[in-house]
Parts: C-alpha cells; sequence; structure tokens
C-alpha cells in the first residue's frame, strides 16, 4: 500500500483485541517518539517473521527508531518538532554513512542498523514512549495519576491485564513482550497497519514541515530512483545542436561525459523534473552532491535552461516539445508556451519559484554557497 495516497481504510477489526484503543494510540501526539516507535516495532516483527517467542529489548528498540529516523532527518534535512529528542540523538552519535543506507531496501537498512549499534548508543529514548505507548489501554486508571506515577502504573497493569485487555506489550528486563495476539493481527494486516501509522506520522511531519516540497517522499528511503533516461536524451539532442559549456567548471561538456545535476538538490525537491536539471561532468555532478550553489551560478543556471529549450524547439517536433515543457508550464507558473523561449520572462520565473526554495533549504540544513573548486 501506498500511504502517500489518501488513506480512507479503516483498521481491521478484530473480536479478541481492542481495536478502539489501537485507533487512539496517537490522539493528541506532539513529538514523532510513538509514530516512530511503532513503526519500529512493525520493522522488527517483519524482520523476525513474526516470531512470537522473543522479547524487543530496548536496545533493539533504540537502534530501529533512530535507522528510521536517520531518512527524514539527516538525508532529507526534515524538522521533527521543537520538543523532540530525536534529532539530537543522532547528532550525538556523529554517523558517518556510506551509499549503502541510501539503498531503500534491506541490504541498504541492515547496514544502517550495523553503523549505529557500532556507536552504542544510550536507552533515554525508552524513559517515556514505550510506557506510554499502552496508556491508551488504561485510560480509566491513569485518569488523573501524577505524571510520575504513570509508568510505573502502566507497567503494572500491562502485566496484571495482559491475557485480558491485551495491551500491546508488557515489560521485563528493558524489554518489551508483544502479546501474540497482536503479533497474529499486525502478521494478517501489516500492509494496512503500517500505512496507517505511516499516513498519521506524515500529517505529523507536514506540521512541523509546512513549506517544505513532497513531504511524503521523505519519511524513507528511496526504493529505487527513477531512471534519468529521457532527461539525458533531452540533453543529448541539444548537445548534438550546439555547445554547451558546464556552468560551474566552464568546461566543454561532451555526450561521453554527459551528467545531469538536480540545481536544487534531488534530496530536497525529490523529483528529476526538467526544469531542475542541467548538463555536467560526472566529475563536477559528483563534487557538487546535494550542496546549493552559490548565487554566482543562478544566472547561468538560466541561460542554459533558456538555449536548452530554445534548441529544443527548434528541432523536436511541436508535439514532443510541448510534452517536454509540461513541467516548466506547471512548475514555474507559466501560462504562455512562448514565454519559456524569452529570456527575461524565464528569469522571473525562476527567480519567483527558485530562490524562496534555496532559503527554505537552507533553513533545513542544506549547505549553501557551494562552488567548484
Amino acid at each position: 500500500m501506498d500511504f502517500t495516497d489518501n488513506f480512507t481504510q479503516e483498521l481491521p477489526e478484530s473480536n479478541n483485541l481492542d481495536i478502539n484503543a489501537l485507533s487512539r494510540l496517537f490522539d493528541n501526539t506532539t513529538n514523532s517518539y510513538k509514530y516512530i516507535f511503532m513503526l519500529s516495532i512493525l520493522d522488527i516483527l517483519s524482520k523476525r517473521l513474526f516470531n512470537t517467542s522473543e522479547a524487543i529489548t530496548f536496545e533493539e528498540m533504540v537502534i530501529e527508531m533512530l535507522a528510521n529516523s536517520w531518512y527524514p532527518h539527516n538525508f532529507f534535512k526534515l524538522s521533527f518538532g521543537s520538543q523532540d529528542m530525536i534529532p539530537s540523538q543522532l547528532k550525538k552519535l556523529d554517523l558517518e554513512v556510506g551509499k549503502l543506507a541510501l539503498k531503500g531496501d534491506f541490504t541498504g537498512k541492515e547496514y544502517l542498523r550495523e553503523i549505529i549499534a557500532s556507536k552504542k548508543p544510550d536507552n533515554s529514548l525508552m524513559d517515556y514512549v514505550p510506557y506510554r505507548i499502552n496508556a491508551t489501554f488504561f485510560r480509566a486508571e491513569l485518569k488523573k495519576l501524577s505524571d510520575y506515577k504513570v509508568n510505573r502504573t502502566i507497567v503494572k497493569l500491562s502485566d496484571e491485564y495482559f491475557d485480558t485487555r491485551k495491551p500491546l506489550f508488557k515489560y521485563a528486563n528493558n524489554s518489551i513482550i508483544i502479546h501474540p495476539d497482536w503479533i497474529s493481527y499486525f502478521k494478517t494486516n501489516y500492509k494496512i497497519v503500517r500505512g496507517w501509522i505511516s499516513w498519521e506520522w506524515l500529517h505529523y511531519m507536514q506540521k512541523c514541515n509546512p513549506s517544505v516540497p513532497a513531504i511524503s517522499n521523505k519519511l524513507f528511503a528511496p526504493i529505487k530512483r527513477d531512471s534519468l533516461k529521457s532527461q539525458t536524451d533531452y540533453w543529448k539532442l541539444i548537445l548534438r545542436h550546439q555547445n554547451l559549456n558546464c556552468i560551474y567548471s566552464q568546461k566543454a561538456i561532451t555526450i561521453e561525459n554527459l551528467s545531469l545535476d538536480h540545481y536544487l538538490p534531488w534530496s530536497f525537491v525529490t523529483h528529476d523534473l526538467l526544469w531542475n536539471l542541467i548538463p555536467t561532468s560526472k566529475e563536477v555532478n559528483s563534487s557538487k552532491s546535494d550542496n546549493l550553489p552559490e548565487n554566482r551560478y543562478f544566472h547561468a543556471f538560466i541561460a542554459i535552461q533558456h538555449l536548452g529549450l530554445t534548441v529544443s524547439y527548434e528541432n523536436m517536433g511541436a508535439r514532443m516539445w510541448e510534452n517536454h515543457i509540461e513541467t516548466y508550464i506547471a512548475e514555474l507558473r507559466i501560462t504562455n508556451n512562448r514565454d519559456l523561449l524569452n529570456l527575461e520572462r524565464l528569469q522571473n520565473a525562476y527567480e519567483a519559484v527558485i530562490l524562496p526554495q534555496i532559503n527554505l533549504a537552507v533553513t533545513h540544513g542544506f549547505t549553501p554557497n557551494w562552488i567548484y573548486k
């Protein structure tokens, strides 16, 4: 299930579990802990093939939560909210993570877990959230209870009513023991439950990052980056009719050494649309990485886009050209196709769209003022 679709399906009912309690889990949530905790439980259970015999240690939970948090916070630079301590935990670990972590599959995630485990993170994330997760099953008993008594009361109630009310888990020796009936429920309804948690987390993260584009693409590692074949073919066509120099190195670009640069980093925009792609060499593209270019390159970026649009207009069929410029029209908010061929109007459109996004990217931790050396 793609949780980015409008999530309207309710959680499946159960004859022996309190699904209403589960559905209340994220009521009045002020930080990301519960969402990431629940996603991490599902990930650990899935990794174990939903084996019911083994407790989950707090240490394993912390590693899984930090692994799930690394992608949106460190790679996509999302804010988790002012009260959230997960970003400070990740910063304290000072992880040196290779490109393998960016693979959105088992290999990439396992690599990230190993890197985090090697840093031996403390269990401070477990001081609160494991206990408050189960609070939804004991609302009457916890009502008006002093906050410092809540955790130990939840531990006691979870053990006492484990076989009757069936909370999600009980506690033992810095571990949680998930109720077998809930494990069975999660196994049967894995995609629906994970989609529901992800959808709820998305709403929370949108509130924390109100102006950031494409939040729904930034909560998890990309499973697979899209091919740039169509975009590469576009610039190859232009190179066959027009010599081009890299805006960063000033060196001639050849078809053999052609690479496409996301002027605004892919990890900020999470798309491969032509209006943000320009030709460069593989060496320069690797050097730029996901940094933001210094302002000196901005007008050259617009000029090479304008040149590409002009050359493609002259050498493509009308219908093909109109197909290629659809994203320019939509994203740059241009109403007349021919305005793309007018350098002044194109520049005004880019200034209105890109400059605010650069400022926003800087506030979210992307490195500005990159210069090719």
